[in-house]
């Protein structure tokens, strides 16, 4: 039977801000960036981007070999994110294989790393007598999926969207469809992804990546900013539980959040490109599934990348769509372009502004782009009132992904 409203009960987060959610808060609140420099970007024959937002202080080892083995470090960190979220819902381990739960995660690709360091060996004699036993597991577009089912006993239902930037959003999205038409109870969503230097080299070649700040790594990437340049390219992984009002009443879980709204569609003007009126599309069906309206949005978590196309397409949507009548900012100026895993880190952070009621600015936003004005731009973390938001996720491909959050009073 289908139940009225989906909730948030759980959150986990491994970031290039802190491994946990309220390290991740403290970082945003207090206007930090995950940004660095890498030197052994060097290294890559006509990469010019040296820049990247990695994760730090995690040891693997804490993860039984078992399970560990066929783990990437994105389904590591998927795997370490998923625990936060379930001990922070406080959710029963014996009902981890009661077949309530699901696990939808996705991530842009397999491991790459693994996928070089095969070949690397491959090729210094085409002997396969190395591989080892758990390469393809690390390799498959469902890893991180696969991976924390096995590791946590999961055995509800599996998805593994795959679609860039747009990937933890969906992921987000279908689980909360899930959970309303009543097919689980809860589900263990969003995404990862672990940094490569490809990953830099794909947005590098198509002039988007960050290369005007090589020495000066926390000054970008710059959303809507007029000296913007380009994405900075990051990793980690960030996980919500989400389950029906009715399961976490009946556990008495504290509800931290509720997913009031979804809309995701496929833009077909151009595989590269963003589209304004797509843009403005996705964000009115969303709004439409949660039955509100512009009146009823507190702020707008920007997909915002710093890259000039996207940045500026992305503002004309919403200026055409709120008239800049509510408040707007993107997360990517302190996490850095966290791809797969952007959604939900990102959907973590707008959680703690709706506890702390109190909406973070957009870093490096120093002076705004005047092809972005029309918007009310957070150039400073501003307190005040804030009930429901709506985030958007574009990706590459013309995948374009809206949530709405609310509030939620608990009893």
């Amino acid at each position: 039977m289908p139940v009225t409203s989906v909730v948030v009960t759980g959150i986990g987060v491994i970031s290039p801000l802190g491994n946990d959610f309220s390290q991740l808060m403290k970082a945003l609140l207090a206007g930090c960036s995950g940004v660095r420099e890498l030197p052994e970007l060097e290294a890559v024959g006509g990469l010019r981007s040296r820049l990247a937002a990695t994760v730090n202080g995690i040891d693997p080892k804490q993860i039984p070999r078992k399970f560990r083995r066929s783990m990437s470090n994105m389904s590591i960190y998927a795997y370490l994110a998923s625990q936060q979220a379930l001990i922070m819902a406080n959710y029963p381990v014996e009902q981890l294989n009661s077949g309530d739960l699901g696990v939808f995660i996705g991530s842009t690709l397999g491991s790459t790393t693994t996928s070089e360091n095969f070949f690397a060996d491959y090729f210094r004699d085409h002997s396969l007598e190395r591989m080892k036993t758990g390469l393809f597991f690390q390799l498959m577009g469902h890893s991180c999926a696969a991976n924390v089912a096995q590791s946590l006993g999961i055995t509800g239902r599996i998805l593994a969207p795959s679609a860039a930037c747009a990937t933890s959003s969906q992921s987000v999205g279908y689980a909360y469809e899930q959970i309303l038409m009543g097919r689980q109870k809860a589900i263990l969503c969003g995404g990862a992804d672990e940094f490569h230097p490809l990953m830099v080299a794909t947005f590098d070649i198509m002039h988007a990546a960050s290369t005007h700040y090589n020495q000066q790594p926390t000054a970008t990437p710059r959303p809507f900013d007029r000296r913007r340049d380009g994405v900075v390219c990051g990793e980690g992984s960030g996980i919500l539980l989400l389950e029906s009002e009715s399961s976490a009443k009946q556990r008495g879980a504290e509800i931290l959040a509720e997913v009031v709204g979804f809309a995701t569609i496929s833009d077909t003007s151009s595989i590269a490109s963003p589209n304004i009126g797509a843009m403005v599309k996705c964000m009115e069906l969303a709004l439409a599934d949660a039955g509100l309206t512009i009146a009823d949005i507190d702020y707008v978590n920007a997909h915002g990348t710093g890259t000039e196309q996207g940045d500026i397409a992305e503002a004309k949507a919403i200026q055409t769509l709120f008239a800049g009548q509510v408040p707007v900012s993107s997360l990517k100026g302190h996490l850095g372009h966290t791809m797969a895993a952007s959604g939900t880190i990102e959907l973590a952070g707008c959680i703690g502004m709706l506890q702390q009621q109190q909406l973070i600015a957009t870093l490096n936003l120093d002076e705004v782009d005047e092809h972005c004005r029309g918007i009310d731009h957070l150039q400073q973390n501003r307190v005040q009132p804030v009930k429901t938001i709506l985030k958007n996720n574009f990706a590459m491909g013309g995948i374009n992904s809206t949530l709405i959050l609310r509030s939620y009073m608990n009893d």
